[in-house]
């Protein structure tokens, strides 16, 4: 008991906490299974926890399916499949009868072998049961990626046999997923990560297969390596037959998509991830659900090549919804929920513990979202679900071996959810749509005639289906049509296909085509189309002639700068390719005084960044520090593309500009910005003369800058390792010996390179986000003190605690109540800007509940070894104080008296 009530201080001391989110109905109930407890959900439903695979020592699940009995199939994410049948809703006894599969091919293996497992992607189907392995090999288990069926031959209800129907090259996080049944239920669809090669034998390709970076900007790869060696088509969805043999690839683009669903009219929808690495930078893309046509491309390139989702030659998201870690998705038509959910994808959030339902609503040829928190907990790292037989959602929790647990969600409410539902009525545009995605398979008579009136559609998905339907015809059957047509919409979209499509001999010509067109008589986005196809030309067919160059100089200088910044961006890039002398000065201007709707590329998305700080703050902080002092997004564009420039330069504007790239150097964004705009700074250096280079070099930053150019100089000492994953276990034998003659100065730069600083001072340095911990070693134990580090969330500090208030409208917005009057709370989401203060009005607030996840991330101390573990105890016991004893010679029981 004293140990826990010293335990309970500690934590006060050291943690920045959040509190307990109980969410439902029923969460008053002090009985509550806290797996229930923690959970937030829309009214009139209710949830059961079912079972703890990590408990029951089954591995952490991350992909599950139903078979053809109803009972569940599961799979660890690095270990085996189990079978469980699942007790009915609302029984006393909700455990599972499970069992690991064995399945028994006539070989004798041993029950601790994995036969099968490793799955991101499991589907029962055409009497088999369907697995997505995603692993390299190794001895443990020696099966590689690929797509296997499973079957059961002698009906005796166990697998016998396993077919490898189609191995991939590709494994990891980034890998091959899910697989899903078509609408028709005649054949599968497949989905892969960034990291996956589309199988050689692909026999169709809805996409054009000569996709490219088609881009202008000075391509900088991830300055840290990620994806450096992955390029175009990035993760893609294909499409084959239950035997695997006929593979059709049906969209590319994105970068790390995990699943997909349909709704009742066959549309496909998909939830891709971002790049957090690239948060605050002009090219980060938010995570975001995207409705994925035929032959659809998404614009996913390398480090900072990605496409904006302005550009025609690919398709926009349906809805931004902001940071995390796409999982899963599912469509919710045969569920037992409500109209609306029966019309709403379930997109899965693992980083921060969201389900969120987005409403499906037709517009034109494709639909508009209405996006609501369906369910969310603190924490609960979302892997993967399915609507069951009973109309319930089923999901987990777990991935990268956390705990795991099986809930189960179903309706309780008043509104009506038995039946189909009111389906969604398919639009005039929708079915055109599709009636034109019939000519994306290849060569066809009369497809030119039916897609091109399309091309000059004000609706997006339409033109581009028309598009992609004129692009796998044969060019000669519609080139001249391209300089014929008289409409200016429908010439600049021919004039795409022809650069995608048309050979380079045609460049000169196709340039003269567009540069005819009247400008300023179109609006903004069609500007924006115009001015990318003229960008497509000269990157896919190659450096023009001068006199080529000069006709796009003349034709688009004047235009330069525009009121709005995809136009900039398109416009400062292309005019820099072409060497237009007067980009420099322009853009130079645009540099110092960024404008625009993309001033905040963190803006614009369904969940604020703030909101989503205090729901994990391991992954928050960072969004946290890059609110706090985040780069004007348009300045980093500008300043790269600059770094490309060899025109108009004089020695002012190069000093203005060079000068430039020391301020950048200032801002926090992602892990990568230092990284980026030093390779933006390296590029624009080779471009001045050898005698200019070190004023150059200096004036611009380099003394700020690591060895490796991807960090700012930093005093701190990092640790030396050996890296261990620390556990309670350990805290008694590391501490066996006291602390005696402990080093002061490598304590010092634990606390520093720990980031304890960060949140906490020490005798008077660091930050107030935190408790001060000077006094921390005169009243608590190093043992104490070890336990909280290793499980902050364990015991919760009401002085730093946050609140989870639960909106009327279905929303929750988590942070620190500061104040509160008769009419509103006044709350901080962001530790490092305390003062910016959000009000939240009480009238729109149904509960609010206190959360249990502290603000200082679990891990802080796996780095380092033991004596740096040692030594960083002795620096908190002494309180900062190098003369304190414990650093010569005595312990710290010694040394406190």
């Amino acid at each position: 008991m004293i140990k826990k009530i010293l335990l309970l201080a500690t934590a006060l001391q050291l943690m920045v906490s959040c509190g307990t989110d109980k969410g439902g109905e029923a969460e008053t109930a002090e009985n509550q299974d806290p797996k229930i407890a923690k959970l937030k959900l829309q009214p009139g439903f209710k949830a059961e926890h079912l079972y703890s695979p990590g408990e029951a020592g089954t591995g952490s699940w991350v992909s599950m399916t139903f078979d053809d009995k109803g009972r569940l199939i599961t799979s660890d994410q690095y270990g085996a499949l189990y079978r469980m049948e699942v007790a009915p809703i609302g029984s006393d006894d909700l455990t599972p009868k499970i069992e690991k599969l064995k399945i028994q091919t006539g070989e004798q293996v041993a029950d601790s072998v994995v036969q099968m497992g490793y799955a991101q992607g499991l589907l029962y189907a055409f009497n088999s049961l369907y697995v997505m392995i995603n692993h390299w090999g190794d001895e443990e288990f020696e099966k590689t990626s690929g797509l296997y069926r499973l079957q059961d031959t002698d009906n005796d209800d166990q697998y016998d046999k396993i077919t490898l129907l189609q191995a991939l090259h590709g494994a990891g996080e980034h890998g091959p997923h899910s697989i899903i049944p078509s609408p028709d239920g005649k054949s599968l669809y497949v989905i892969a990560g960034n990291h996956t090669d589309l199988p050689e034998d692909v026999a169709t390709y809805r996409l054009p297969k000569n996709w490219a970076d088609d881009n202008l900007f000075p391509q900088i790869k991830d300055p840290r390596g990620h994806a450096n060696d992955r390029g175009a088509p990035g993760g893609w969805i294909a499409k084959v037959d239950p035997e695997g043999k006929n593979w059709e690839l049906v969209a590319a683009g994105f970068r790390n998509p995990y699943d997909l669903a349909f709704n009742e009219l066959g549309d496909m929808f998909v939830y891709d991830s971002d790049m957090e690495w690239d948060l605050g930078m002009p090219w980060y893309r938010p995570t975001r659900i995207c409705h994925v046509t035929s032959g659809a491309e998404f614009g996913w390139r390398t480090g900072n090549g990605k496409w904006s989702p302005a550009y025609p030659d690919n398709l926009p998201p349906l809805m931004n919804i902001g940071q995390g870690s796409p999982t899963n998705v599912m469509y919710g038509s045969r569920a037992n929920f409500p109209e609306k959910y029966k019309h709403s994808v379930f997109a899965f959030d693992w980083s921060f513990g969201i389900v969120y339902g987005i409403e499906l609503q037709p517009e034109g040829s494709s639909y508009k979202g209405v996006k609501e928190e369906f369910l969310s907990g603190l924490p609960l790292p979302l892997t993967d679900g399915v609507i069951g037989p009973d109309g319930a959602m089923y999901f987990m929790t777990g991935g990268r071996r956390l705990d795991s647990d099986l809930y189960r969600v179903y309706y309780d409410g008043d509104d009506k959810v038995e039946g189909a539902g009111t389906a969604l009525a398919q639009t005039d545009a929708n079915k055109k749509r599709k009636e034109l995605e019939t000519y994306h398979l290849g060569a066809k008579e009369g497809a030119v005639e039916a897609a091109w009136p399309y091309l000059k559609s004000d609706d997006r998905f339409l033109q581009y289906a028309a598009r992609i339907a004129v692009e796998h015809q044969p060019v000669d059957s519609w080139q001249q049509k391209v300089y014929d047509e008289t409409d200016a919409i429908a010439k600049i979209q021919g004039a795409i296909a022809l650069a995608r499509q048309g050979n380079s001999n045609q460049q000169s010509k196709l340039l003269q085509a567009l540069t005819e067109i009247d400008y300023v008589s179109l609006n903004t986005a069609q500007q924006v189309d115009l001015v990318r196809a003229i960008e497509l030309t000269l990157s896919r067919m190659g450096k023009p002639n001068s006199a080529s160059q000069q006709k796009v100089r003349s034709y688009l200088a004047s235009h330069y700068p525009s009121e709005t910044d995809v136009l900039n961006q398109l416009l400062s890039k292309t005019l820099v390719y072409v060497g237009e002398p007067t980009v420099v000065s322009k853009t130079l201007a645009l540099l110092e005084n960024p404008q625009g709707e993309n001033a905040s590329v963190m803006a614009n998305t369904a969940t604020e960044a703030a909101d989503l700080i205090l729901r994990n703050p391991q992954y928050g902080m960072d969004i946290a520090e890059t609110l706090k002092n985040m780069p004007p997004a348009q300045s980093t564009y500008y300043g790269t593309v600059l770094s490309g420039a060899t025109n108009g330069w004089t020695p002012e504007l190069r000093e203005e500009y060079f000068k430039w790239f020391y301020k950048a150097f200032s801002f926090k964004a992602g892990r990568s910005y230092i990284g980026f705009i030093d390779k933006a700074r390296q590029g624009a250096l080779s471009h001045v003369s050898k005698s200019q280079f070190e004023m150059y070099n200096e004036m611009s930053g380099d003394s700020l800058l690591s060895s490796s150019g991807n960090d700012l100089v930093s005093n701190a000492v990092q640790p030396k390792g050996p890296r261990k994953n620390w556990q309670e276990e350990d805290i008694e034998p590391l501490l066996a010996d006291g602390l005696k003659n402990r080093d002061f100065e490598q304590g010092r730069n634990m606390f520093l390179a720990t980031n304890c600083i960060t949140c906490h001072s020490m005798r008077g340095e660091g930050q107030n986000i935190g408790p001060d911990l000077t006094q921390i070693g005169t009243r608590f134990s190093p043992e104490d003190m070890m336990k909280a580090i290793i499980d902050p969330n364990d015991v919760i500090s009401d002085q730093y605690n946050s609140t989870v208030f639960t909106l009327k409208d279905g929303n929750s917005v988590v942070g620190r109540l500061i104040s509160e009057n008769d009419s509103e709370y006044k709350i901080s989401q962001n530790p490092y800007a305390p003062d910016v203060i959000r009000s939240i009005a009480k009238d729109q607030v149904q509960s609010t509940r206190m959360s249990t996840i502290s603000l200082m991330p679990p891990g802080t101390i796996n780095r380092l070894g033991p004596d740096e573990v040692k030594d960083l105890l002795a620096y908190l016991v002494a309180g900062g104080d190098k003369e304190n004893q414990i650093f010569s010679g005595q312990d710290q029981a010694e040394a406190g008296q």
